[in-house]
């Protein structure tokens, strides 16, 4: 079942146990809050020598109150368990598997820029000296459509690089506020699991987070934002080519129909 399970599935099941686990630290909170305001209670009420039973209701109230807390405790400690087991068992298998996708798709991509770049190469070589010189209504839109595939390029290398390291960069957030120790101390040791001092996926995270640093996207980016700007210019100038032909055109038409009134 775990192995059938996605990245988005066992980040949904984490974000439920974190919202469980937000809900039993706020409630411990208050009682702990409420204990003390007893125990507050408690010490006035020796101070001014109360009888006995107004003092044995007042410890009996704390020790309940106590108990429960224990009890809640205990639960907290079963939903920390959980994300730990969620965070080593399954969260680090998905991040591996992520990585292994995108070393993937880099590698794809990689071979598909040499591949092009050979094609440009080829292209080079090419003997354009019969090649129509005029533009034609058809290359101009062929010029559009390239135009469009860069701009769309662009843009999804954008999002694609954005998300990554966004990604990377908000789970390294998160499992740094994972890292902090729930304090659930109350005079006797209660205390959640604790966790290594350098869990792996931790490391993995760092890791990511100077990789990602690192990505020299915008030369990249910029290339190709020029890239579309260099075949945008293109398209314009055929585009007056085009208007300046159908007005040579008209103009014939006119000079011709002009002549032959005029011979008539």
């Amino acid at each position: 079942m775990i192995e059938q399970e996605t990245h988005a599935t066992v980040l949904d099941k984490m974000l439920a146990w974190e919202k469980k686990l937000y809900d039993e630290v706020k409630a411990g909170e208050m009682m702990k809050y409420e204990y003390q305001k007893k125990l507050y209670s408690l010490n006035k009420l020796k101070k001014w020598g109360s009888n006995t039973e107004s003092l044995e209701k007042m410890k009996a109230a704390l020790s309940h109150l106590h108990t429960r807390y224990n009890v809640d405790m205990q639960s907290m400690d079963s939903t920390v368990s959980e994300i730990n087991r969620l965070l080593d068992d399954q969260l680090y298998r998905k991040l591996v598997s992520l990585v292994d996708g995108m070393t993937t798709i880099w590698e794809t991509i990689r071979l598909q820029h040499e591949n092009k770049s050979k094609i440009v190469q080829y292209l080079r070589l090419l003997d354009i000296s019969q090649s129509p010189k005029d533009t034609s209504d058809h290359h101009h839109e062929r010029t559009r459509q390239l135009g469009g595939v860069v701009q769309e390029w662009h843009t999804h290398f954008s999002e694609l690089m954005g998300q990554q390291k966004e990604y990377i960069k908000a789970l390294n957030s998160w499992l740094k506020l994972n890292l902090i120790p729930i304090d659930t101390s109350w005079k006797e040791k209660v205390s959640s699991p604790g966790r290594p001092q350098t869990p792996r996926y931790r490391c993995f995270c760092m890791r990511g987070t100077i990789i990602s640093g690192s990505f020299r996207d915008e030369p990249a980016k910029a290339t190709i934002n020029n890239f579309a700007a260099i075949i945008k210019n293109i398209w314009q100038h055929q585009k007056e080519e085009l208007e300046f032909r159908n007005k040579c055109g008209e103009s014939r038409k006119e000079l011709i129909r002009r002549t032959r009134d005029f011979e008539n």
